[in-house]
């Protein structure tokens, strides 16, 4: 049984529309991510389904006793309030529960077979066990300590930053543990581990949930079905992110077969118009009329699937391949560079050299240094020692205040400064509409001052400005925030087709493993890492060292023990084969990810699949996985063993 449905809702802002009779149900436990442009309505959809916002026509129905809670986007806790008892005050319901509990349970001791007093601990039971609020001071204390708030919690909300706030809001909406919980964008201003936390969160205690992101491995790892918001309507989809495009794949298939088909019937129906004398008979007029109709749907269909060809291309990973370092211009030589903000060290000894190819993204925890290394290379900060030596080109860059803007001007103003309608994008003379429309801004657009705008059309303006200047590297702050899935995979497109550098700090780690060819991971106390892994692949691996560190933590406290087991039963060293295995089985793994990776972007390469064959690279690929996989499996046996050895 849902816990809330929409029916045939339709919603309208004076004269523009943005659903249109749709229906959409909650089932208890699912996670439902809500996925379209912004202004394309999924803030309406959420805002519709909280109450808080009529729909136009069309019925909302809440089962009896069903709570729905909202993550608000600005802070409405008292100011003077400290974080610690801002929260509590919207956990008061949950604690005056406990109170009520601890009452009942007093005078069930004095009158135990009170009936009344037993249906009503009862309740209070179910009441606590849904909300999971049994232990509420730990888990807050949980909740801070993640959302890195813990030393933050006797200062007053006031003083805290926009990020911070928003933190604050998200743990207090979170530990309410309503029966339908919605989130607007819950990973802004979060860092990875804060994300992952997040995640592990809301599946771990089964919350449901309905959310609008942007973070894709988020929406991957959380929803178990989602809603795309396209032209007025809701697109159902089962599971995340990779669902979401092979369901939109399909859907661009069939429509591509519709199309065929009506073309075929149009063409029989215009030769029977084209006959001339029973088409103008009475009783054919329905039929002529009919034709017309056709006409025009075979007109629109060609544009609809353009667009979803494109939006298919643009969102599909990228496979990056490491580029040489042979005669790249070099942009940057750090030489051992140290900086503290306070008594905080940020940058501790670090030396690197940054080339004009270098895709290079900056990840770790809020605070670690990311933005301070961004303003070193901009030449905004000093560092207290070491020296930034840097080479002769120009940089284009995005900060999160997006300071590249004059709110005063308009959006012809700011791309034509000095008057026509013409941009020049990379050598490529372009009218500024057709510019524009690429970045997902309609004709009309070009006269709104860019004071006027929302955050997140600011960013798509400067982001597509900072194309349209002859720049040798782009230095970008957190360019994903405020940005809807669509324009994220603009920008990625942009980025991967940049012939420069670009050095970037971002918490979106598809973004990150799509653009980026190296990482700088900032790990605090002024070490940074640098690795040629993917994102996902580092977090993976520092996910096993933990483990690893927890089991021989715990292990420590029977070294004894440990120590006669493994003299009784570990072998001494690998056999001669297991030596052998181990010292070449990398090198054959490589070469064989490295041709399976051949031909998997060969069958993302029209041209390519054309040439080799589709069904032969599959058979190939096929082949290719089959003997890699028992190839990793040895491996992974052999290292387990040599490192029991080690230990």
């Amino acid at each position: 049984m849902a816990l809330l449905d929409l029916l045939e809702i339709s919603k309208s802002y004076e004269t523009k529309k943005i659903l249109e009779g749709v229906d959409f149900f909650i089932n208890e436990g699912a996670r439902i991510a809500i996925i379209g442009k912004n202004g394309g309505g999924k803030s309406t959809l959420l805002k519709l389904i909280d109450g808080s916002l009529e729909p136009d026509y069309g019925r909302r129905i809440l089962q009896n006793g069903i709570t729905v809670e909202m993550l608000s986007q600005h802070s409405e806790f008292n100011p003077e309030d400290r974080v610690i008892d801002g929260i509590k005050k919207e956990l008061s319901s949950l604690y005056e529960a406990q109170k009520e509990y601890e009452n009942v349970l007093v005078k069930l001791s004095k009158d135990f077979s009170n009936q009344e007093l037993i249906k009503e601990q009862n309740r209070l039971i179910s009441f606590l066990d849904a909300h999971d609020a049994w232990n509420l001071d730990e888990k807050i204390k949980r909740v801070l300590e993640e959302f890195n708030l813990l030393d933050l919690q006797d200062r007053p909300i006031a003083l805290l930053s926009g990020g911070e706030q928003k933190r604050v809001s998200l743990s207090s909406v979170i530990l309410k543990k309503p029966e339908i919980l919605l989130l607007d964008e819950p990973t802004n201003h979060l860092d990875i581990d804060m994300v992952r936390f997040l995640e592990e969160l809301l599946k771990k205690e089964k919350y449901t949930t309905v959310f609008i992101s942007h973070d894709r491995y988020f929406i991957d790892e959380v929803a178990t079905k989602g809603v795309e918001i396209d032209n007025f309507k809701l697109h159902h989809f089962m599971g995340g992110y990779r669902n979401f495009l092979a369901d939109k794949e399909r859907r661009l298939n069939s429509l591509q077969k519709e199309h065929e088909g009506l073309l075929k019937l149009l063409k029989s129906e215009e030769e029977w118009l084209n006959r001339g004398v029973k088409a103008r008979l009475k009783r054919d007029e329905g039929r002529k009329k009919r034709v017309l109709q056709m006409r025009e749907m075979a007109k629109s269909k060609p544009g609809e699937l353009k667009k979803m060809e494109i939006e298919l291309s643009r969102a599909k990973p990228a496979f990056t391949q490491k580029s040489s370092s042979n005669r790249q211009k070099m942009l940057f030589e750090i030489e051992d560079i140290s900086i503290s903000l306070g008594n905080k060290n940020l940058i501790k000894n670090f030396t690197i050299r940054i080339l004009q190819n270098d895709k290079i993204a900056i990840v770790g925890k809020n605070g670690s240094g990311k933005t301070t290394f961004l303003k070193l290379l901009l030449n905004e900060l000093k560092p207290d020692s070491g020296v930034i030596k840097k080479g002769d080109f120009q940089i284009g860059y995005f900060d999160q205040h997006r300071s590249i803007l004059n709110d005063e001007k308009n959006l012809l103003e700011t791309f034509c400064p000095n008057g026509g309608d013409r941009v020049n994008v990379r050598g490529s003379n372009m009218h500024v509409y057709g510019y524009m429309k690429k970045f997902l801004f309609p004709k009309e657009d070009l006269a709104k001052k860019i004071g006027d705008l929302s955050g997140g059309e600011k960013n798509r303006v400067a982001l597509a400005l900072l194309f349209t200047k002859e720049l040798n590297c782009l230095i970008l702050d957190e360019p994903t925030n405020d940005l809807d899935i669509e324009t994220i995979n603009i920008l990625e497109e942009a980025l991967l087709h940049f012939d420069g550098a670009v050095i970037f700090v971002s918490h979106d780690r598809y973004f990150v493993d799509k653009i980026a060819k190296k990482l700088f991971i900032f790990e605090g106390n002024g070490k940074i890492i640098e690795s040629y892994k993917s994102y996902i692949e580092h977090l993976e691996d520092e996910e096993e060292k933990k483990e690893l560190h927890s089991l021989l933590d715990y292990s420590s406290s029977k070294m004894v023990q440990k120590e006669e087991f493994k003299s009784k039963t570990k072998p001494k060293k690998l056999s001669y084969k297991e030596e052998k295995d181990y010292n070449e089985l990398p090198a054959q793994i490589e070469i064989l990810e490295k041709e399976i990776s051949f031909l998997t972007s060969c069958l993302e390469d029209p041209k390519c699949y054309q040439e080799r064959g589709i069904e032969a690279l599959y058979e190939e690929l096929s082949l290719k996985e089959a003997k890699l996989e028992p190839l990793l499996e040895r491996y992974y046996e052999l290292e387990e063993k040599v490192l029991s050895l080690e230990l």
